[in-house]
């Protein structure tokens, strides 16, 4: 039986869908700028909640072509902690380290690691696969660039990242595999685009009112490719496992079109032998973590099992 959707989520997103409808009723397009200022709209609205950080860095990872933007947050400057790498979401299109602030801050404090989050390029000016090389970059780079900040760290990575961000790390995951120099230790992917193809039922049951339309999606994806990359070979649901991917936890909502390859992607890891988790909570619609003040309760959970998972 499905959940009840919370009533302060689901009166916002009556009145999101409402508005919405007279958006497109009065000719509005859209675009990756005004996809951009509605991701930034919302968190900033809903992610209230700043937690304190005693020390927090800004930097630059060297990379082959470009070097990536870095916020570093050490909730324990005093201690040797593991590293985390987590990588924004917002459709490969938007998002940013000041956007994600909040979110970085709380899982920094929850998981008592040190994240480094990633400003990687964004599409349509840097379509696929900037991000990913980006991403890729920190993992190997930031080593050397924690020891020249003189922090206190052990040399153990692990990645997080939601939505698109998500599809980053997995995405990594799989390509570092096959470097006998790059370990992962561990990965959370938050509600993850695992599949380009939309190929999972979800994508059919939940493909529009639950504020991450399948329209929108392809939309995003579209923006993201330049239309000459095969989708299901760049898709980390359909990309060969061996036992050096790191142990997985995959979070997802109920009402996410995005749910059913999260679940895949856990099966597919156990099929081969791998530690991999499912946490799926129920009546959460995509992006719920960036709707904190309407579901506060779940996000709390959240934060407390990726903490739980990390350590």
């Amino acid at each position: 039986m499905p959940n009840a959707i919370p009533t302060p989520l689901l009166k916002w997103l009556e009145g999101f869908n409402t508005l919405k409808q007279q958006l497109l009723e009065s000719g509005f397009k859209i675009t990756p700028s005004n996809a951009r200022e509605a991701l930034e709209s919302l968190t900033r609205r809903y992610v209230t909640s700043i937690p304190e950080i005693p020390l927090i860095r800004d930097d630059l990872v060297p990379g082959n072509h470009f070097r990536v933007p870095v916020r570093i947050y050490h909730p324990e400057p005093d201690a040797s902690l593991p590293v985390l790498v987590f990588a924004h979401g917002g459709g490969h299109m938007a998002g940013s380290l000041s956007l994600y602030d909040p979110i970085a801050r709380r899982i920094a404090s929850a998981a008592s690691h040190i994240v480094v989050s990633v400003d990687y390029r964004l599409a349509p000016e840097c379509p696929y696969p900037a991000g990913v090389t980006d991403l890729g970059s920190v993992i190997k780079g930031i080593q050397p660039v924690l020891k020249n900040l003189d922090l206190r760290f052990e040399p153990r990575i692990s990645l997080a990242g939601d939505s698109a961000g998500g599809a980053l790390c997995a995405t990594s995951s799989h390509r570092f595999q096959y470097d006998p120099g790059i370990r992962i230790h561990r990965q959370v992917l938050i509600y993850p685009s695992l599949d380009y193809t939309l190929s999972q039922p979800s994508a059919q049951a939940y493909a529009k009112g639950y504020l991450l339309d399948r329209d929108r999606i392809f939309w995003y994806f579209d923006n993201y490719f330049q239309g000459i990359e095969n989708r299901k070979e760049a898709s980390p649901l359909f990309m060969p496992c061996s036992e050096r991917l790191p142990e997985t936890l995959v979070i997802t909502a109920e009402y996410c079109p995005l749910r059913d390859e999260g679940k895949a992607y856990v099966d597919r890891l156990c099929d081969a032998g791998l530690r991999a988790e499912y946490l799926q909570f129920d009546g959460m619609i995509h992006a719920f973590l960036n709707l904190e003040e309407l579901v506060p309760d779940q996000c709390a959970e959240a934060y407390r099992r990726i903490g739980e998972f990390l350590n």
